[in-house]
Parts: C-alpha cells; sequence; structure tokens
C-alpha cells in the first residue's frame, strides 16, 4: 500500500509537520485556449443574467422551486414514472387529479426524499 498516494506531512521551520496534497487532477491538464475562454465568458455571462433576473422576481424562491419540481420530474421519468407538471400542480393545489395519483406522488417524493 502507497502510504503517500494522497500527499505527505512536511517538517515546517517551526517544527510542526504540515500536511501537503498531491495535486489535483485533471492529467493532463485543462488546457484554456480560446475555445475555452469563450465558452466560460459565455457561461458567466449566463450566470450574471440570471442573477440580474432574480433581482426583479416577486418571488425566486417560487421560480427555483418550479425548476426542482422540473428536475424531479424529468429524472422520475427516467425511471418510467408516468407524470406530468400539470398532475403535480394539481394534486398540490388539491385538485381533481387528472393522472394515476401514485405516479404523482412517486414524483414528488423524488423531489422531497423522506417525505413519503
Amino acid at each position: 500500500m502507497n502510504k503517500n498516494r494522497t500527499g505527505k506531512y512536511v517538517k515546517q521551520s517551526t517544527g510542526y509537520k504540515a500536511y501537503i496534497p498531491k495535486p489535483l487532477p485533471p492529467s493532463p491538464p485543462i488546457n484554456y485556449d480560446s475555445k475555452l475562454r469563450n465558452l466560460l465568458s459565455e457561461a458567466d455571462r449566463a450566470l450574471a443574467k440570471l442573477d440580474g433576473i432574480t433581482t426583479v422576481l416577486p418571488n425566486p424562491e417560487l421560480f427555483v422551486a418550479m425548476y426542482v419540481k422540473k428536475e424531479a420530474l424529468l429524472s422520475s421519468q427516467i425511471e418510467g414514472t408516468q407524470a406530468s407538471l400539470e398532475g403535480i400542480l394539481r394534486f398540490e393545489a388539491n385538485l381533481e387529479p387528472s393522472e394515476d395519483i401514485n405516479e404523482v406522488k412517486e414524483v414528488i417524493n423524488y423531489e422531497n426524499p423522506g417525505s413519503g
């Protein structure tokens, strides 16, 4: 077993030992060429735009909650659950279910683990 697999202790001038980790991957190192810098710049602009939008939303938490619901729905559909966003919203509003209530509850459990 290699004891220095993740790093090593190095004695400092003060007498204490400091743990110095090995450099993290990736290997080979990332090449920050102009294409990658442009992509990172576009992503940065998109995040700034999203951040700006949240300042004018009346309820940013509701905005985020809808994305969480959508993610739970898409993830559960991958596993074969047959539900829709409309069905989830109808259930949460205590309206007449338009689809299988068990399927809707499955998505809600996916959204809120431990709630069911």
